[in-house]
């Protein structure tokens, strides 16, 4: 049984007459007929009854019928989602990001922008650092990554990357501390003998290695007493006086009390946000996705 009897099939007993259906299909008459029989023989049913002048349906043609006409339906809509697809309307694209790229204003209106103009794609997102999602580019687990590298970032050959945003890293302080009350931007010496709450290393984060090459230049070693997950963590941990640390000036935006925000006085404070993809995906609904993304900057 092929998809083509089930056309010739549903087309005679629609018009009840092989003429008929052979007119509207655009096919002679008797490959036709050949192929009705040939799908009865398979069935090892009647489907038709015919006569010189009359065309009926069987019981069993009847309730054949319905289901052929479901499968022709289902054809057609798989069709209609492949050609989706090849137009970049359809599929499936996985997409990572930061823990601090959702406080951009431009990051909901980008997924929002993307699914309203492509509402049969789905868009799953997930939450990853910088080097797990260079990891998973590379392992073909996401297709693309929101990334916030290093300072000394060099993205590799396989990977391609489009510079969305840019922020300043600030020194978060209790509300208490000795720095707190200065105004001017604090060189990043001023902070040499302090204990640090940061992302954790070991999950490929960007921002600590951007942190500790800041430290680095400034000529000292990170003392690091605490690491955490969570943003919002670490600036309650400042704000209890376990230490200080350094985030994105997005981070003012979670307004959690008892902690004071201070640029870094170096020009090495720049944080990029990346849009990265890797340089042999070429599908359709990748490329709608950075058309979204690169009006966003």
């Amino acid at each position: 049984m092929d998809f083509r009897q089930l056309r010739y099939f549903v087309a005679v007993a629609e018009e009840l007459s092989f003429s008929a259906a052979a007119r509207r299909l655009h096919v002679s008459q008797p490959p036709l007929s050949m192929q009705v029989k040939s799908l009865e023989d398979e069935l090892g049913a009647t489907l038709l009854r015919r006569t010189k002048r009359h065309v009926e349906l069987t019981e069993a043609g009847a309730l054949f019928l319905e289901q052929a006409r479901r499968a022709l339906q289902h054809l057609e809509r798989a069709g209609d989602v492949v050609r989706q697809a090849m137009q970049g309307e359809a599929g499936e694209i996985r997409i990572a990001f930061t823990a601090s790229v959702p406080m951009f204003e431009a990051f909901p209106r980008i997924v929002q922008s993307f699914r309203g103009r492509h509402p049969a794609a789905r868009a799953d997102l997930l939450h990853m650092s910088t080097g797990q999602q260079l990891q998973a580019l590379a392992e073909r687990n996401i297709d693309v990554g929101f990334l916030r590298p290093s300072l000394l970032f060099c993205p590799p050959p396989d990977i391609r990357v489009l510079s969305l945003w840019s922020d300043r890293l600030m020194a978060v302080l209790p509300a208490g501390h000795r720095l707190a009350q200065r105004r001017a931007p604090l060189p990043m010496a001023a902070l040499s003998g302090e204990s640090f709450i940061l992302f954790p290393r070991g999950l490929g984060c960007g921002l600590f290695e951007h942190v500790g090459v800041l430290a680095s230049r400034a000529g000292f070693a990170l003392q690091v007493s605490q690491e955490a997950r969570e943003g919002a963590t670490i600036i309650g941990l400042v704000a209890a006086g376990m230490g200080v640390s350094i985030l994105p000036e997005t981070y003012a935006k979670t307004g959690i009390p008892g902690v004071t925000y201070r640029p870094l006085d170096t020009p090495d404070a720049a944080s990029r946000v990346l849009l990265a993809h890797r340089a042999d995906d070429d599908t359709p609904l990748l490329a709608r996705f950075f058309e979204t993304a690169a009006a966003s900057r």
